[in-house]
């Protein structure tokens, strides 16, 4: 029998194994979980009760998930005075899915943070945070039922690469004068320096789980956002490798935004010649010289003759659309016209933003789930903090961790019970049965405990 941090691993339970990109998961699971800082013990008993209920109900008794927990944070730091075992660490490795609630970022030296730190560790290169609306919660917009989006934030490079170095500093220094005397760059040397690795083998890895996840539930496109107009080798590469992967791997499903173009131009007119064609799709074609001119023309051609046989007439508008947007361009329409926008695949510090501020459009990170997937484990995870001024006060809304928990169940294939907590929590917010952060919001609810609102789910479902 396995033990981790002294704790010996429930005989009843059985291990979740991956094989290839498939999990198997017995009818028995492990799950492993931290029910996290201040507010965290709270929302974990009030989450861990609807999902035993949703599974009992979903399957009669024939499943049941093990629970096992392991430790990390402040509860950790207390009992083994680590902020995180090698342990807890082992044991999610081990048992592959696992749920947490919000953690403390510990101040001072050592870890940074302690979910950036779960990330890179356990190699977790996929942050996935769906963001939709639930009928009845008060949002700052006017038609927030129009929000539906997964965004799909690489993980593990970026600025939170943590590959920085102090103002002032030996390395620092070192950096700005190489930088400087050997490139020819004008870096101020007071300058702190941070580095902004962003790979191909990042970048392919994630967009390719964002396209399995779009085909496999039938969302209709998938952008890329980035800022390439300005870091062009860093995240305008992230796009063009995008565009690569899809195209090498997922030619047969998918169509690119700029090729949809040059197929409907040759669907509405057949005897379109390649020049014709490429004036259409450039409006600054005349300005081009001769030899831009002449590879926008050898693009519509190479594209008629690779995928007109099986993308033309009309077949393209069956095909998952793969575009790209600018950062600052997709913020402004996910306000103004969000519908347009069902899965985003995104590098590290634009996903952090951009989820965060989708989340607000449908009653903020108390109603956001996440996860954090990798090839080989998973984590799903409460996206809001810890809030201890209200730990142990059985007050908070518990929906981030819940709607986690939607996730996990999806990604074990366990979807009745995931379909059971989302009806559940829908007809409870329906019925204006909510904690005192909707409650305030909304006229005429009832204000309920943190373990009542788990209560009036399990009722609902």
């Amino acid at each position: 029998m396995a033990s981790f941090n002294g704790i010996e691993v429930p005989a009843e339970g059985q291990k979740i194994t991956v094989e290839g990109d498939k999990l198997n998961v017995p009818d028995r699971p492990v799950i492993p979980f931290i029910e996290g800082d201040g507010t965290g013990r709270d929302i974990w008993k009030a989450s861990q009760r609807v999902f035993d209920a949703a599974v009992e109900k979903a399957y009669g008794g024939s499943r049941k998930i093990v629970w096992y927990e392991i430790f990390a944070g402040e509860k950790c730091f207390n009992q083994f005075g680590q902020w995180l075992t090698d342990d807890s660490v082992k044991a999610i490795a081990e048992y592959v899915v696992a749920i947490k609630g919000p953690l403390t970022t510990p101040v001072g030296g050592g870890i940074r943070s302690l979910n950036v730190t779960l990330r890179q560790v356990l190699d977790l290169y996929a942050c996935v945070r769906p963001v939709r609306y639930f009928d009845g919660v008060p949002s700052p917009v006017k038609h927030p039922e129009k929000v539906d989006i997964v965004i799909f934030r690489e993980n593990t490079e970026d600025v939170y690469a943590g590959v920085e170095f102090t103002s002032g500093s030996e390395r620092a220094t070192e950096i700005i004068s190489l930088l400087n005397e050997k490139y020819g760059y004008k870096v101020r040397t007071d300058s702190g320096i941070g580095i902004k690795p962003i790979s191909p083998t990042g970048t392919k890895r994630l967009v390719r789980r964002a396209i399995n996840y779009a085909l496999e539930y039938k969302r209709p496109s998938v952008t890329l956002m980035h800022k390439g107009n300005i870091m062009k080798f860093t995240e305008g590469a992230f796009r063009d490798w995008g565009y690569e992967l899809a195209k090498a791997e997922f030619r047969n499903d998918t169509v690119t935004e700029r090729e949809t173009w040059i197929l409907d131009n040759y669907d509405r007119n057949n005897a379109l010649s390649a020049e014709a064609n490429a004036r259409m799709i450039e409006p600054g074609f005349e300005q081009m010289s001769e030899k831009q001119r002449g590879e926008v023309v050898q693009e519509v051609g190479d594209i008629l003759a690779a995928i007109g046989a099986t993308h033309g007439n009309g077949a393209w508008k069956s095909k998952l659309l793969i575009k790209d947007r600018i950062a600052d361009s997709i913020f402004q329409q996910i306000l103004t016209r969000p519908d347009e926008y069902d899965v985003v695949a995104t590098p590290n510090l634009n996903g952090d933003y951009f989820s965060d501020a989708a989340a607000a459009q449908v009653g903020g990170l108390g109603m956001a789930p996440g996860a954090n997937i990798g090839d080989n484990a998973a984590v799903f995870e409460a996206t809001h903090g810890t809030a201890p001024k209200y730990a142990d006060k059985d007050v908070i809304n518990p929906s981030s961790v819940m709607l986690s928990g939607v996730m996990m169940f999806d990604h074990m294939g366990w979807r009745e019970a995931s379909e059971l907590i989302i009806s559940g929590l829908t007809k409870t917010i329906q019925q204006k049965r909510v904690t005192y952060d909707l409650e305030r919001q909304m006229e005429g609810a009832t204000k309920l405990k943190t373990s009542e609102f788990a209560s009036a789910i399990i009722g609902n479902m």
